[in-house]
């Protein structure tokens, strides 16, 4: 690996609001796609493991959950990378990376998100609260397996799925085997758009000695977004069939399709700015699932009384 230099500590004392500034792009609050990525395929496995009516305060949890936990990651990984993203264009401006803020707070701020994101389970149940240590030393481990995993994406996969068995363990109180294929099935969508992200990097991971999926694939980066976003595809059409799901479904899964499709088309010439539009366009992606999933329960429930 090649050696970087570490970053300079703060040169001044900043005001109130610049502080408060530097905290939101540590968290990236500004930039809500990480969020969004973790929290459609949590939602999605809420509403499957509660038939499509999870508790409204079930669902406030999740979500509040969710954008805390990306947020106490967020700080982890730039603590983690303080020495590596200076190096990097598309980092360098981080309030760490930068210098405007010191390790010590990134450490900090990533403790305090950690323990509301806990203080929420204590809310659900006991299955919950124990399935969220993993969860948590998951999401403080990911940032160092870019120093020698291969495909360190296939990890991020876990710690971006983990609110799929999770969301089980809230409803029923345990966490079934179907919970944890559903989790292995979006493992594969992550490493298809998390590979997009390393597309834009590929020039200054493979410069300072960062191991991404994109420098692993190496000219089979592109066939292997291919078959990853086909296997997650694929997979959620054997999910939507084993339990029964209907059109509005399948309707939600063929417009991620042709997002993924659509996705593919675009970052064929290997172009970073092609490759990052691929990246956030998995929101919507996401969302498509999510809402198949929402309104196909609610368009049963709404015709079941009527039937009885």
């Amino acid at each position: 690996m090649t050696a970087v230099q570490p970053i300079a500590s703060p040169r001044r004392k900043l005001t109130l609001v610049e502080r408060l500034d530097a905290y939101e792009r540590l968290m990236r609050l500004d930039k809500p796609i990480g969020t969004l990525l973790l929290l459609w395929p949590t939602l999605s496995a809420l509403w499957l493991a509660a038939d499509g009516a999870p508790r409204l305060s079930l669902v406030l949890i999740f979500v509040v959950g969710t954008l805390v936990m990306r947020s106490a990651g967020c700080a982890m990984n730039d603590w983690a990378d303080r020495d590596f993203d200076a190096h990097v264009a598309r980092t360098a401006d981080r309030p760490l990376a930068a210098g405007i803020i010191a390790p010590w707070e990134a450490l900090v701020v990533a403790a305090v998100g950690a323990a509301i994101a806990f203080t929420l389970t204590l809310f659900t149940n006991r299955a919950t609260m124990l399935w969220s240590l993993p969860a948590l030393a998951i999401a403080a481990a990911y940032p160092f397996f870019k120093r020698f995993f291969a495909i360190p994406q296939a990890f991020l996969g876990i710690a971006f799925s983990f609110g799929m068995p999770m969301a089980y363990a809230a409803v029923h109180g345990r966490v079934p085997a179907f919970a944890w294929l559903l989790l292995v099935v979006n493992l594969f969508w992550v490493v298809a758009y998390d590979t997009e992200y390393a597309m834009v990097d590929r020039a200054d991971d493979a410069k300072i000695g960062i191991r991404t999926s994109a420098l692993t694939f190496g000219r089979f980066d592109i066939a292997a977004i291919l078959i990853c976003y086909a296997v997650y595809i694929g997979a959620m059409a054997l999910v939507g069939h084993a339990l029964g799901l209907g059109l509005f479904y399948y309707a939600g899964l063929a417009v991620a399709l042709g997002i993924a499709m659509h996705h593919v088309r675009i970052i064929r010439n290997r172009d970073p700015a092609a490759c990052f539009r691929a990246f956030l366009g998995n929101h919507w992606l996401g969302l498509s699932v999510f809402t198949g999933i929402a309104l196909d329960y609610a368009i049963r429930a709404a015709h079941w009384p009527r039937a009885l």
